[in-house]
């Protein structure tokens, strides 16, 4: 008896120990100051569990959406620097908007330390079966023929599908009229029924409808070709020399100390370097990536210096 007694001991303190393990120290959380479902979410749920059982604590996502993100990622410019509070971010906010805000109550740089990028996606532009073009050379020079088709749309103003229209625009010398909508959908049946001539968004939002033949997509934005349709050419090869990748990136607030941003840059390396993670977020149109975070400063800064001058010249202020 006094055996089992000692060995009932024994379970009860590794359960004690393991709990202490998971409860001990406080979760760690994760905001997505974006609304939950999408590309990005499924990609950071991936990421927390992944991390949940590396770090062997608790992971929560938490999104807080609102004013295109701004409320989520101050609440982390706010929050204690111990690695308890994350941010996970497309680049909009940390590139696009200290150019598009004039009193943004954020500075990526200063605010924010970079732990890693996760992955990079691309932009397609695409056309409907009104418009005759099958590549970008016949595009532009049917729109330069048709000034009054010669109008885009995006899924939002101020996106990145909106400031790389404007790049593309420029290179090859058209005026362009931008209509924003609000989202994709509305977007790709007004481009599916002809009344929008051509449209710029992520690639894989494309997909479905150019491989059902109703609508064309004739390049996209990438370095290399999107696995998702490999068989489209890019800008660069298109013979425009552009291109502009989107990503999602994870952040912590500026002060947070080197040793911890050490270990949670490997434990988000090791979910994004996954097969299972990589074949899910391919299939989603995403390359993972995964990154020093050196590199991930490296790659925002240099991001912010080619947008920055493409916002300008697009006149875009917000309402």
């Amino acid at each position: 008896m006094r055996m089992i007694r000692v060995a009932l001991a024994m379970m009860l303190g590794l359960m004690a120990d393991h709990a202490g393990a998971q409860t001990g120290e406080s979760p760690i959380r994760i905001v997505l100051p974006f609304p939950a479902g999408g590309v990005g979410d499924t990609a950071l749920r991936m990421i927390a569990e992944s991390m949940r059982v590396q770090l062997n604590r608790t992971v929560i996502v938490e999104s807080r959406p609102g004013a295109a993100g701004r409320l989520g990622i101050q609440s982390v410019k706010g929050a204690p620097a111990d690695g308890t509070v994350l941010l996970f971010t497309p680049i909009a906010p940390m590139v696009l908007f200290p150019h598009v805000y004039d009193n943004l109550a954020y500075d990526p740089a200063r605010d924010f330390q970079p732990i890693s990028q996760v992955g990079t996606f691309d932009l397609g532009v695409a056309v409907g079966a009104n418009v005759p073009a099958k590549n970008l050379k016949e595009l532009v020079d049917w729109l330069k023929s048709h000034p009054d088709q010669a109008a885009y749309g995006t899924p939002a103003a101020g996106s990145l599908p909106h400031f790389f229209a404007v790049l593309f625009a420029r290179q090859a010398n058209l005026e362009l009229r931008h209509v924003a909508y609000k989202g994709n959908p509305q977007a790709i049946t007004d481009l599916i029924g002809g009344h929008l001539p051509l449209f710029f968004t992520s690639t894989q939002d494309l997909v479905e409808a150019h491989k059902a033949g109703r609508i064309r997509v004739l390049a996209t934005s990438g370095r290399a070709r999107s696995p998702v349709l490999p068989e489209v050419p890019t800008f660069t090869e298109g013979g425009y020399g552009i291109r502009g990748e989107g990503w999602y990136g994870i952040y912590a607030p500026a002060a947070t100390p080197a040793e911890l941003i050490t270990q949670l840059n490997r434990a988000v390396r090791h979910a994004v370097g996954t097969p299972e993670f990589g074949k899910r977020l391919t299939a989603l149109g995403v390359q993972p990536t995964g990154t020093s975070p050196e590199e991930f400063s490296r790659i925002q800064k240099s991001d912010s210096e080619l947008w920055g001058p493409v916002v300008k010249a697009s006149g875009f202020r917000p309402e």
